[in-house]
């Protein structure tokens, strides 16, 4: 919790309780209201306003009076005094608190966490399994993969800090008659052409198939159905369809692999569509011979959700061959096989939720009690400024040629800079400005929010960026450097020295990560710590500009103010950490 916060909520409880007894009011329910401690409007109020509104019913007084009484206990309790003061002002008690207190307890904390400080246990007990990325291999990954594993693999460093075991995972979707079009377009016009051959990226040479074939099919109208034709054949195991479904597999899943290594995306483990999709027909061969799911007389399984006034939904084609709830079905049973875990999370996009809501519903009418834990962390569109996407058509934005472009605008950016000379590797520098870049930006934005990527927006070094962020911590580790070198190590730190507006605004601001970070875990919502970060950096660019750290009045001053730097510093990694943004030591 907020040092701020934490005390005064230990404090005002005992309050609470002691006022109850002398009423003869139940202790026990008095608890179960929730106290609120929130940020006063104007500075000048206090640093923590509490509104007595929730417990006037309870205690059957007006809050005015509430807030006098609690004023009063605060001013009478001497522990209360070195934490600061509280006054009453209407139905709100406000309370101004020791900032010299909380400094001392902020730094030690900081040092004491040894660059953990932020993290809870919040949601310690908690085994959470997590789905993301989830591409198809009939082409590579596009600017809604990227938005998808920013917010997935942020999301489960934000739940590990908050104290949750987690556990990453990937679907890789490598059955169906998507992929079929691209196997149907090669076999017709591949002519035995490989990736190496061509001297094309693998997946990307996957994808380019896909596309041939729906250039192909409009002109073409059996395509269809000879593309349903590959697919029983695979299904029922044909060999030279299997060879080739593995050689084209091969080749995609190869690729996407070499674009998750540069995007720093890691899964504890990955499911395959075709290895699953068996265990989904098991199960609806079971629901439909306990009477959950029909046959109709064409063959075709569907279970009829009208009361749910989702219509009725095919599982399996008269054909017998697969969907993709039918595999879904199947995945979900085999994961908590695999690690039983208290939470499932989908990070999928916005355009999915009915077919979420029916698999949830459906593995409810299974019988799996687990059911109720499955959560679809929905996603908004994401294009570039020109306009959306169509991977049918060949016009999606791709993710490797989108993060070579990052790349060289970034180190042009560096160059143009005169910064090229100041960086260890220009390349890896312009890597990780790259991916800062990309990361914050995409993270900035609630995920159920549509949303425009502008590149060259993200990659601004000044503003609400990444690179931005990578900068001002850059800035700070270099003034900790020459502290060190130039020997100016004075007497210990002393918060009672920083006085100032903008020092007291950043202590309170640092004070106040561990919250964010609770609130970014409770909403499953990397933006939390995006904003942030965003109000924190300005705070911070304030006191860089207009403070005297090095060259400060006194050594103690100046090693207070150092201290306030390094406390800095280690909120932004930890923070950048969260967030997939690497952490520059120079820039």
């Amino acid at each position: 919790m907020d040092i701020l916060k934490q005390f005064w909520s230990e404090r005002l409880r005992t309050y609470l309780d002691q006022m109850a007894r002398t009423r003869g009011i139940d202790a026990a329910g008095v608890k179960e209201v929730s106290l609120i401690l929130q940020r006063p409007p104007k500075p000048e109020l206090g640093d923590l306003a509490v509104p007595m509104f929730p417990f006037a019913k309870m205690f059957r007084a007006a809050p005015p009076l509430l807030a006098a009484e609690i004023a009063e206990f605060a001013g009478e309790d001497a522990e209360a005094a070195s934490w600061g003061t509280a006054q009453a002002d209407g139905p709100y008690v406000n309370i101004r608190v020791n900032l010299a207190r909380v400094t001392e307890s902020l730094f030690a904390d900081i040092r004491s966490r040894e660059g953990s400080y932020g993290s809870s246990e919040s949601l310690a007990g908690n085994r959470v399994m997590i789905e993301f990325s989830c591409p198809n291999t009939n082409k590579p990954l596009h600017l809604g993969h990227l938005r998808n594993d920013s917010i997935g693999a942020s999301v489960a460093r934000i739940l590990k800090a908050n104290g949750a075991e987690v556990r990453k995972v990937n679907l890789i979707n490598d059955r169906g008659v998507h992929i079929c079009k691209s196997m149907l377009a090669y076999l017709k016009f591949g002519q035995g052409r490989s990736p190496e051959s061509e001297g094309v990226k693998s997946d990307h040479f996957v994808g380019d198939y896909y596309v041939k074939f729906s250039q192909w099919a409009r002109e073409n109208p059996a395509a269809e159905q000879e593309v349903q034709e590959m697919l029983r054949n695979w299904e029922q195991g044909d060999e030279a369809t299997v060879e080739l479904w593995k050689l084209m597999n091969h080749w995609a899943i190869e690729g996407i692999e070499s674009t998750y290594d540069k995007t720093d995306i890691v899964f504890d483990q990955v499911y395959y569509e075709s290895s699953t999709y068996a265990k989904g027909r098991e199960e609806v061969l079971k629901g439909l011979q306990s009477g959950i799911f029909h046959r109709d007389d064409e063959g075709t399984v569907w279970v009829d959700l009208e009361h749910i006034k989702l219509g009725k939904k095919v599982l399996l084609r008269k054909d017998g061959t697969s969907l993709y709830v039918t595999q879904d079905i199947g995945t979900a049973v085999q994961r908590y096989e695999d690690w039983p875990f208290d939470r499932l999370i989908y990070v999928v996009g916005s355009e999915q939720q009915y077919h979420f809501t029916v698999l949830f519903h459906i593995l409810s009418q299974l019988g799996y009690s687990w059911a109720d834990q499955l959560y679809h962390l929905s996603y908004g569109m994401v294009n570039l400024p020109e306009g959306k996407m169509k991977s049918r058509e060949g016009t999606v934005v791709d993710a490797d040629d989108l993060i070579d472009e990052l790349e060289r605008m970034a180190k042009q950016e560096i160059v143009e800079k005169g910064r090229e000379h100041e960086v260890d590797d220009l390349d890896n520098t312009a890597e990780a400005v790259a991916l800062g870049a990309l990361n914050y930006y995409l993270l900035q934005v609630t995920p159920a929010k549509d949303m425009v990527f502008n590149p060259k927006e993200s990659l601004s070094f000044t503003g609400n960026t990444g690179p931005y962020l990578q900068y001002m911590g850059a800035r700070i580790s270099s003034m900790l450097r020459k502290y060190e070198a130039e020997g100016l190590s004075g007497p210990a730190a002393d918060g009672s020295l920083l006085t100032l507006q903008v020092e007291r605004e950043l202590i309170k601001m640092l004070a106040g990560y561990p919250d964010a970070v609770v609130q970014a875990g409770a909403e499953l919502n990397p933006s939390v710590i995006a904003a942030y970060l965003y109000d924190l950096t300005r705070v911070f660019s304030r006191f860089y500009h207009d403070v005297p750290v090095l060259r400060a009045e006194t050594p103690q001053l100046a090693s207070s103010r150092i201290e306030l730097c390094r406390a800095m510093r280690s909120v932004l990694m930890h923070a950048c950490r969260l967030l997939g943004i690497p952490f520059l030591e120079v820039m």
